[in-house]
């Protein structure tokens, strides 16, 4: 008779061995497809004027430096931002490098006397060039201390390393941190931070909430007109060229505080930045919003806001077109716009006072009141109104905004009274 006896039971692996399974057994491979799957998504369309402004600044070929609290996707936008333009993403963290890291590392040669000590450039630098192009990112640099930021300086703005010159188809963008949330953080030295347009980076929480479920915003650049590239150029011009003739005062100053000389000041090579940007945002048509991130981040908000609005003010109708051709009026949306549209028709019948032209004032004031708020037609009118010679006629547009003037100067005293009772109080 035969006696059947169990198998042993095999012999636990040696300690330090790896068992003999296939990659497919192993958990770190199932992870690996877990991880994958987490990181699976895909992108929509969504407009955004940060990103729009950065696409345009990078565009325009101006270093550009993101301000911004530490995670809320600084990184993520620079790398959406190099697939679609299509070029090969280098970062360089700034401040784990040495000055000579960024002015290039002397290397003797046979004959020092005869052929001089050239400077050696980083590998990184060296690929770039073999690239031809690139998006060269320079994180965390306000942690780089001032020796590092003073080597900076030529690679910014003159684009060289060493002895090697970077080639025009690589664009410079850095990223900072606050100094109150960077880890040993310092201050812009002025010269630097003048070399970068400022753009203030925060998150959009529904940008988040859909991000993290599987779709983020696609970063495009906007299509540029190329039959309105002379329009724009001349259009930059004429609207930064105004301001510093009209406010000279702006052309250079660096402000006192140290704070504020880490961001955006005007300067002539600030100037020159905004100028380019305006031509961008107008070749693509960008939004106010847009150009307004734009210009206040090349010479700060004081400077900025006054050349947005000297930008508003080009873009108002002449009031001699106004006057010509009062059923045709387009008059701007917003209010100060408009308003200020309405002053100056009444200021041009003022400078040559015509019964014509009185007559076609009043019909450009109805227009304003068919499309617009009646209150911003209360002043122009009295002023117009004003004006009258004795020898004109009283249109009947004027009996339609009499009753709006006279309602307005009712409420008015209506308020004021209130306002007195409450006082008294």
């Amino acid at each position: 008779m035969t006696v059947l006896t169990p198998p042993l039971p095999a012999a636990p692996p040696a300690r330090g061995t790896t068992p003999d399974h296939g990659p497919e057994d192993t958990g770190l491979a199932v992870a690996g497809e877990l991880l994958s799957l987490l990181r699976d998504s895909t992108t929509e369309p969504r407009r955004d004027d940060q990103l729009e402004a950065l696409a345009l600044a990078v565009a325009a070929d101006l270093p550009v430096l993101l301000w911004g609290e530490p995670g809320i996707g600084k990184t993520a936008a620079l790398n959406g931002l190099a697939e679609h333009l299509g070029l090969p993403l280098t970062t360089v963290i700034a401040s784990v490098h040495e000055p000579s890291d960024f002015a290039g590392l002397p290397v003797v040669g046979d004959d020092p006397a005869v052929q001089g000590v050239p400077m050696a450039p980083p590998d990184w630098a060296v690929r770039l060039v073999r690239a031809g192009r690139g998006l060269l990112f320079l994180d965390e640099l306000s942690t780089a201390p001032p020796a590092v930021q003073a080597a900076l300086l030529r690679l910014v703005l003159e684009r060289r390393i060493g002895a090697l010159q970077l080639p025009p188809g690589v664009r410079i963008v850095a990223a900072a941190n606050p100094r109150s949330s960077a880890a040993g953080g310092w201050e812009l030295s002025p010269p630097l931070a003048n070399r970068f347009v400022h753009l203030q980076w925060v998150h959009d929480h529904e940008v988040v909430i859909r991000g993290m479920g599987g779709v983020w915003p696609r970063i495009t650049l906007p299509p540029l007109r190329r039959d309105g590239l002379p329009e724009a150029v001349d259009h930059a011009r004429r609207a930064v060229c105004g301001l510093l003739t009209a406010r000279p005062e702006l052309v250079h100053r660096m402000p006192g505080d140290g704070v504020r000389q880490s961001g955006a000041w005007p300067s002539p090579r600030s100037w020159e930045s905004a100028l380019r940007l305006i031509a961008f945002a107008k070749a693509a048509g960008s939004s106010r919003d847009v150009l307004s991130l734009l210009v206040r981040g090349a010479v700060g908000d004081g400077p900025g806001l006054e050349l947005l609005a000297g930008l508003d003010r080009m873009d108002l109708p002449d009031p001699e077109d106004l006057l010509a051709d009062p059923a045709g009026a387009v008059l701007p949306e917003r209010g100060d716009l408009r308003r200020a549209v309405l002053d100056g028709v009444v200021a041009a019948v003022r400078n040559r006072p015509e019964r014509e032209r009185w007559n076609a004032a009043w019909a450009v004031l109805a227009r304003a009141l068919e499309t617009g708020a009646p209150d911003l037609v209360v002043v122009p009118a009295t002023t117009l109104a004003a004006q009258r010679r004795d020898d004109w006629d009283v249109p009947e547009t004027v009996e339609r905004l009499a009753e709006v003037v006279s309602l307005s100067r009712r409420a008015d005293r209506a308020a004021g009274t209130a306002a007195a009772s409450t006082a008294r109080r």
